[in-house]
């Protein structure tokens, strides 16, 4: 392999670096995409249990927060539960791009390395070839020896450009297709919770005033 490697020249060291990478990225996000991790089972219906029995406090927001991501957003919600809907929505939907930004990160740098290798064996390519040529001038076609090195040279390079750039892409269309998977479903809970906290603050409302009718009744 070191050989190989040797052969292919410089370039080949760039190519080598972008392989390495792009192989740390796709195992971490690999990792930190784990639907377990992002959207933790049953972590709507823990927090709507506490929401009905008035039983959330300041701390238990805080430790939704640092959670998930899915908890990021629906402690942003759930700090802004007894305002309005439109308070509500713009806090979620402001969290919610912090949280994508975040799942994001290092696909611009993996979909770089994708698309940079190719142009990299290219160049390796363009400058075998250039090697090929000065032999010729050099030695003539005479000795098949001396054209070798140029010709192998660009051989490596160009294979070794694809072999980085094709896992590279696969795993960058791969990891966008599931962000995008579990920011529906993310928008999904967020959504949920909304609704379901106007309806308890609806219903807390109504209550209220029910029981403030009944006691002026009394009272007359």
């Amino acid at each position: 392999m070191l050989e190989i490697v040797q052969a292919g020249g410089w370039v080949m060291l760039p190519i080598v670096i972008c392989s390495i990478v792009a192989l740390a990225i796709i195992v971490e996000r690999l990792w930190t995409l784990q639907e377990r991790r992002v959207l933790p089972a049953n972590l709507s219906k823990d927090i709507w249990a506490f929401v009905k029995d008035d039983n959330l406090s300041r701390t238990q927001i805080e430790t939704l927060h640092d959670s998930s991501p899915l908890g990021q957003i629906l402690a942003a919600g759930l700090n802004n539960r007894h305002r309005n809907r439109e308070v509500m929505k713009e806090s979620i939907e402001d969290t919610g791009r912090h949280v994508v930004h975040e799942l994001n990160s290092f696909l611009n740098t993996l979909g770089t390395i994708a698309a940079i290798t190719p142009l990299l064996g290219l160049l390796g390519t363009v400058i075998g070839m250039v090697n090929v040529f000065a032999a010729i001038t050099t030695h003539g076609v005479g000795d098949p020896s001396v054209l070798a090195g140029g010709i192998s040279e660009a051989l490596i390079t160009t294979a070794a450009g694809l072999c980085v750039a094709i896992p590279s892409l696969i795993g960058y269309r791969y990891l966008r297709g599931s962000i995008e998977a579990l920011v529906v479903q993310m928008e999904r809970e967020a959504l949920t919770l909304i609704e379901a906290l106007l309806r308890k603050q609806y219903l807390d409302t109504a209550g209220g005033q029910g029981s403030l009718a009944r006691l002026n009744g009394v009272d007359e």
